[in-house]
């Protein structure tokens, strides 16, 4: 599965990294760093990770969005408590916290309380496409340097 996903390229990349900024437990920085080992060029690929991840990410955004309510009492079953507190915490923190998108465990989570908290799209997306940038172009360096 892993060469097959290597010889799509780019187009993989895209895909793969869209899904791991979804709830599904994905990666998408092996893929990154292979391709760029592999010379396609690193500028591009970057691009295009952070292009996929970000979607991934809005698409988390609107869930919090559109489904807000019925996801936290039906599907999630957070409490008032818990949810007094995420709204304390985001409002304390604020959308800077957006910038950590890109961490594991908590980036889907912030994504959603992004759009549970009807965070504006522009900024959601600018905020959640620049963590998520850095992020991939640290991987793209480190690829190209190891890969010599």
């Amino acid at each position: 599965m892993e060469n097959m996903l290597i010889d799509w390229g780019l187009p993989a990349l895209a895909g793969v990294s869209f899904l791991a900024a979804t709830l599904l437990p994905v990666a998408s920085e092996w893929l990154l760093a292979a391709l760029v080992a592999g010379r396609v060029d690193p500028s591009l690929a970057v691009a295009v990770a952070t292009l996929g991840n970000t979607l991934g990410a809005m698409t988390t955004w609107a869930i919090g969005v559109w489904g807000g309510p019925w996801l936290i009492e039906r599907v999630l079953r957070i409490g008032t408590v818990e949810q007094r507190r995420a709204r304390n915490w985001y409002h304390r923190w604020g959308r800077w916290s957006l910038l950590l998108a890109w961490l594991p465990v908590v980036g889907d989570p912030l994504c959603l309380v992004g759009g549970l908290l009807r965070e504006p799209v522009w900024r959601f997306t600018l905020l959640v496409a620049v963590g998520k940038a850095g992020r991939y172009a640290a991987v793209a360096w480190a690829a190209a340097r190891l890969a010599g």
